[in-house]
């Protein structure tokens, strides 16, 4: 694709050898879900910060100091970080990022979230990394607002080769980033491959033999052994084999594990 096709800022091309730069495609910016979702999130945050006098007006511009989702952590999770209250210079700024991501990631990591943003990415006003933290926040705390569902958002990614611009499109989401609330309990059930290994028994309508995989697992490599095998019967029932890796699955990653039911469910929903 030409890079002129795509509005691309004179910022945006002055990269070196073999860098990227993600952008959000102009015309996802403009989808109904999209500004939906940024909406609903500005609202959720100055529905929280309501007593500290903070309004966020632009995710991007009010957040990347790390102010604001300080504040909005300490309010959530009824706890108070040790970070200094205001700090002007980029240094101080990505290390009080630091200290809150640091903290947000002790909190969802045990859950199973996939991190997908960094203190660069914050600091640097991408909004596509912004929005899945304040994603997994609302999930975490069970904010009580309504998420759109299946947000699609296409992003260009600028890579520069030999000196010349290339330009490829993607989905920052995916169609299956889906936030209903019930979705980490459904992925828990999943992890440890039993009722994956039972589930295609039942549908294929055969008894797995007990020998072949773990009932009861207790280690990580057991639970991996259960998924790989379900993975194994998936094809043999004529399923492509999983994007997913087994180990993806075991260590409770959302995307992963929605992969692996929704291709069940395409083959299987007219099963009696």
């Amino acid at each position: 694709m030409n890079p002129s096709a795509v509005d691309i800022h004179p910022e945006d091309t002055l990269l070196e050898e073999n860098e990227e730069r993600t952008m959000i495609d102009p015309n996802s910016k403009e989808d109904p879900k999209f500004k939906e979702l940024i909406k609903v999130l500005i609202d959720w945050i100055n529905d929280v910060l309501v007593e500290e006098r903070i309004i966020v007006k632009q995710l991007e511009e009010d957040l990347y100091d790390g102010q604001v989702l300080q504040k909005l952590l300490e309010k959530l999770a009824d706890r108070k970080l040790n970070v200094a209250e205001v700090t002007q210079s980029e240094i101080g700024q990505k290390q009080k990022l630091q200290t809150v991501l640091e903290a947000v990631h002790d909190l969802l990591r045990p859950h199973g979230w996939a991190i997908k943003w960094n203190v660069d990415s914050i600091h640097g006003k991408n909004l596509i990394s912004i929005l899945h933290l304040l994603v997994a926040l609302a999930m975490h705390f069970r904010a009580p607002i309504r998420l759109p569902e299946h947000v699609s958002v296409q992003v260009v990614v600028v890579r520069k080769r030999e000196g010349l611009l290339q330009t490829t499109h993607r989905d920052a989401f995916d169609t299956l980033f889906d936030h209903a609330p019930d979705k980490l309990s459904v992925v828990k059930k999943f992890a440890d491959g039993v009722y994956l290994v039972l589930l295609m028994g039942l549908l294929e309508d055969y008894f797995v033999p007990l020998h072949n995989f773990y009932l009861t697992p207790e280690s990580f490599d057991q639970k991996v052994h259960n998924v790989s095998f379900a993975f194994e019967l998936m094809q043999d029932g004529g399923l492509k084999k999983p994007k997913a890796r087994p180990e993806d699955v075991v260590n409770l990653d959302l995307k992963s594990t929605l992969r692996v039911l929704y291709n069940l469910f395409t083959k299987y929903k007219n099963v009696e």
